[in-house]
């Protein structure tokens, strides 16, 4: 399979940017007067994957499938393959991380030939980011792509991620650790990217970086599509929104239009 980073770079070269993401959180739920169970889930989840079938990549939040057990799980298995069948790579945002079998066994859920294996997976480094060893490894060798945490938009954050290692932060730290991997791959594009929060007013540098890097936190977090030219010095950026598209649900035409609205305003990234 060609590797992840050259099928992002073309898809979003086609269909723009913009991320959206299905997150069917239980307030959303009752607000599109659907039942908060898997039929719920499978209502909310198909008129996402109709509104959505024209964007480069769509996100679905796995925690929201994971609160219903096996079968919250069954609807994002048909809800991943649906998006694929639509042309659209899927990012499953589970922020998985943990060390050596472990994190070999959920790189193997999501990287390998599982079921739930998405075209990239979302990453936590903070057990040290050679613990993300096992998941890399299993990504490239089936053509995914993983996004790595590196300085996220909520109040804790900061914490741990602005602390000083060196004479780098933590954030910088994991950035440049997300370099060298693409560099090593020498690939265009990288299969490997981070994640920066749309409000983090100081962001780490990213013009090294050589992948992707996934923004979130645009619109309903405080985060501005027209903030986001020249983000850190990345070439690829890919905001991504949930609630603000998704509340302006159920009907699929509004949240296509709502969806399309957004990508507009960022398409000048591309």
């Amino acid at each position: 399979m060609e590797a992840f980073g050259q099928r992002l770079a073309a898809a979003v070269s086609e269909r723009g940017p913009l991320c959206p993401g299905i997150d069917p959180h239980p307030e959303l739920l009752r607000a599109w007067g659907l039942s908060a169970d898997a039929d719920g889930l499978t209502a909310f989840s198909d008129a996402c994957v109709t509104a959505f079938a024209g964007f480069a990549m769509v996100k679905p939040q796995v925690a929201f499938f994971e609160a219903y057990g096996s079968a919250g799980f069954a609807v994002l298995e048909r809800t991943m393959a649906a998006l694929r069948d639509a042309g659209v790579l899927v990012l499953a945002d589970a922020k998985r991380g943990d060390i050596g079998s472990t994190m070999a066994a959920y790189a193997e859920a999501w990287a390998g030939d599982s079921p739930l294996a998405a075209d990239a997976v979302t990453a936590s480094p903070y057990l040290g980011f050679g613990s993300l060893q096992p998941l890399l490894d299993t990504a490239a060798a089936h053509g995914r792509g993983v996004f790595v945490l590196a300085a996220t938009s909520n109040p804790e954050g900061p914490s741990v991620q602005r602390a000083i290692a060196g004479s780098r932060t933590v954030a910088q730290s994991v950035v440049d650790d997300v370099a060298a991997v693409n560099r090593a791959a020498g690939q265009p594009t990288g299969s490997v990217g981070v994640v920066v929060g749309a409000t983090v007013t100081d962001p780490p540098d990213l013009s090294a970086l050589g992948g992707p890097v996934l923004v979130p936190g645009v619109g309903a977090q405080g985060g501005r599509a027209d903030a986001l030219g020249g983000f850190g010095g990345a070439r690829l950026v890919l905001p991504t929104v949930s609630r603000e598209v998704l509340r302006a649900g159920p009907t699929v035409a509004d949240l296509r239009a709502a969806a399309e609205r957004l990508r507009d305003e960022v398409a000048y990234l591309t």
